[in-house]
């Protein structure tokens, strides 16, 4: 037998019961807020032993730590570039990309009401956000530059904040139940800033 071939598939598995307990996490973390994550919680809802939690995970905190930047990791693709495509349209894809039917549930709205709210009363949690917030924001703005290359990188990152408001707050609207017209006049909203003359 090839030893290769055992150790790769052996980090698939441990790859694998990482993202199992990291996913089980963010589901008890969605469902219950911060009080609904323990060790012993994610081990059971992730179908796996405490021990192995506790080898991925020293403890609660750097649980979260991991949630943050996965939630930092998904964010960031959504601003990712797209050289097959035109500028202009790399950014509106972008633009529209927030709405996709995978945010827009309750589960995972929750898990960023949870996460925000995190953000406010923890320092390090805050560091993360605050970090990832910056590397969403330059993305967007380098979008936004590279289809209106006319701008100054200021105006790009003014615009692109303008834009993170108006999608937090159809996340936020969305989570109330609010009408799938009322999601496209966001979008529409967003495009308007950022291909404004």
């Amino acid at each position: 037998m090839d030893t290769s071939t055992v150790k790769s598939g052996e980090q698939g598995e441990q790859v694998d019961r990482q993202s199992r307990i990291l996913e089980a996490a963010l589901g008890l973390l969605s469902r219950h807020g911060i009080s609904g994550v323990n060790m012993r919680a994610v081990a059971r809802e992730a179908g796996v032993a405490l021990g192995l939690v506790n080898y991925y995970y020293e403890d609660k905190s750097s649980l979260i730590r991991a949630a943050l930047n996965r939630i930092d990791e998904s964010d960031l693709r959504l601003v990712a570039p797209d050289p097959g495509l035109p500028a202009d349209e790399q950014l509106q894809q972008a633009l529209r990309r927030v709405a996709g039917p995978e945010f827009l549930t309750t589960q995972y709205l929750s898990l960023r009401l949870h996460l925000w709210a995190l953000a406010q009363a923890h320092e390090d949690f805050a560091l993360i956000n605050a970090a990832a917030f910056e590397r969403y924001l330059d993305g967007l703005a380098t979008l936004i530059g590279n289809a209106k290359p006319g701008l100054s990188t200021d105006e790009c990152r003014e615009r692109a904040a303008d834009i993170v408001v108006v999608q937090n707050g159809m996340w936020l609207t969305a989570l109330l139940g609010v009408d799938k017209a009322s999601i496209q006049r966001s979008i529409a909203r967003t495009e308007q800033i950022a291909f404004a003359a």
